[in-house]
């Protein structure tokens, strides 16, 4: 059985208490990350983390001791390449990759370095006259043409892919482009938390983008809501409004008259009416014929009105009329009379 020194037997026990009492455990590559750099870091993140460098075959014990405590963290071991280090944190593995995220800067490739991510040039202009250049770029799988006397790139190229390494004549043609793919700082690699591993691509989401998508499924799921006439805080007031607006179509249609409809059922028939009279050509009544039919109307209706209020005058006249016509009838009768005596 091989001898294991007391020094080591000292960094797994470190570890394992670390692990054992933080919940949520990264782990990052710190490959190509200059010391200054990740002292400076360590600054930065005493008050959220811990950070631990050991060789990768004792974090291995590390995470085999672990394995009953911490359900499935021996699945770390697929993630730990480069020159790995843990990272301990009571955060949620989310905001960890925000704070490493913001913690890093962009530098240029060197060659033997690993691409951490597709190294992308994008087409544009360049600054370069024509020359052996275009010779360069074309090995290198970028596609160029000549605009306005200069070298442009014509379209989107990956010309290293995740993982590969960067070699000589790609880490020149990078670094005269001005393109920095490489990142000085903590590189994270996949989060531990609750037995779930999180790789960095999941973690590290666009912001920006995340919050598009959620509105996007609000604004889904209200109208599937509304669809299905379901009753929540944010869909009664629009329910209500669209069944006031459907009633309110509704007796429009029907010329059933309400504070609502009255002003656009009016207008809707002086329409109507406008169409018809255009239709059967009927003419224009004169505005002064209108004044003098309008003023004989208000005479009239004034002389009933007044006659309304006089009945018992009409009655006394009509009496006068009948006695006057009686006794012409009398004084027609009496030399009848006289004559039949004779």
């Amino acid at each position: 059985m091989a001898h294991v020194s007391e020094q080591k037997k000292k960094t797994v026990n470190e570890f394992q208490k670390l692990v054992d009492s933080y919940p949520v455990i990264g782990l990052v590559d710190m490959e190509n990350l200059p010391a200054p750099q990740l002292q400076k870091m360590r600054l930065q993140l005493r008050d959220t983390a811990v950070i631990k460098m050991t060789k990768t075959r004792l974090m291995k014990i590390v995470f085999e001791n672990s394995k009953e405590k911490k359900k499935g963290i021996e699945n770390l071991n697929d993630h730990l390449k480069g020159m790995p280090a843990l990272i301990f944190t009571k955060h949620d593995p989310f905001k960890l990759a925000k704070i490493l995220k913001k913690s890093r800067s962009n530098a240029p490739a060197k060659a033997g370095q690993t691409a951490p991510r597709d190294i992308v040039v994008t087409a544009g202009p360049t600054s370069f006259s024509p020359g052996p250049i275009i010779s360069e770029l074309a090995s290198a799988g970028i596609k160029t043409g000549i605009e306005n006397g200069k070298i442009a790139i014509k379209q989107d190229a990956v010309v290293v892919k995740e993982g590969e390494v960067v070699n000589a004549q790609m880490a020149g043609v990078l670094s005269r482009l001005g393109v920095q793919p490489m990142e000085i700082g903590l590189n994270l690699v996949a989060v531990y938390d609750n037995g779930t591993i999180f790789k960095r691509d999941v973690l590290e989401i666009d912001e920006d983008e995340f919050m598009d998508k959620i509105k996007q499924a609000y604004s889904s799921s209200i109208t599937i809501a509304l669809e299905l006439s379901f009753l929540t805080d944010a869909t009664t007031e629009i329910m209500i409004a669209k069944a006031f607006n459907n009633a309110k179509a509704v007796a429009l249609a029907q010329n059933i008259i309400t504070d609502e409809t009255k002003e656009q059922i009016i207008a809707k028939a002086n329409n109507e009416m406008l169409a018809l009279k255009s239709k059967l050509n009927i003419p224009d009544v004169p505005k002064q014929e209108i004044k003098q039919k309008t003023a004989e109307q208000e005479k009239q209706q004034k002389e009933t009105e007044e006659d309304k209020g006089q009945p018992e005058k009409k009655t006394e006249a009509k009496q006068e009329k009948e006695q006057k016509e009686d006794k012409k009838q009398e004084q027609s009768s009496k030399p009848d009379e006289k004559s039949g005596e004779q």
